[in-house]
């Protein structure tokens, strides 16, 4: 599966992704946001858990699962703006924000914004199609979930 995954991403024209494999890109997303860094530890995990759970009505096993799989997928993908052009194909312009919102989620979960982060944030919210300030917005909601 993750080799299917992998080949679709890397295709000079990638065919839109089925649900589950969109789901797993955005997972891989996830992972890669959170070693941004170089500091990916047990709280981004369980973030990444968290928010996969709930985007996906997962169970916290299920959710780690996929985790897991994405793991793998993010340290063979080529790039970023691969996973992120495979999940705007995929996922409605509305839509879009949630994974802003997962983004800085993760981001976030640390309690600290670095600088690798807010790059690759900057650049899926680009790639996505969504402006900066719908983007300032989305942390702004999740900084407040967070308190």
């Amino acid at each position: 599966m993750l080799k299917t995954l992998l080949s679709r991403l890397v295709a000079p024209s990638p065919a839109p992704l089925t649900e589950p494999d969109a789901e797993l890109a955005l997972a891989a997303l996830l992972v890669r946001l959170a070693r941004a860094d170089d500091h990916y530890d047990i709280t981004e995990k369980a973030r990444i858990d968290r928010v996969l759970a709930t985007r996906r009505g997962l169970s916290v096993s299920e959710a780690g699962d996929l985790r897991h799989k994405a793991e793998v997928l993010e340290a063979e993908a080529p790039d970023t703006v691969r996973f992120t052009r495979a999940l705007k194909e995929m996922i409605a312009h509305e839509d879009r924000i949630g994974v802003i919102e997962a983004l800085w989620e993760v981001a976030l979960a640390d309690g600290e914004r670095e600088a690798q982060e807010d790059a690759l944030i900057r650049l899926a919210t680009n790639l996505l199609g969504i402006n900066d300030r719908d983007s300032a917005l989305a942390r702004q909601r999740v900084t407040a979930r967070l308190r």
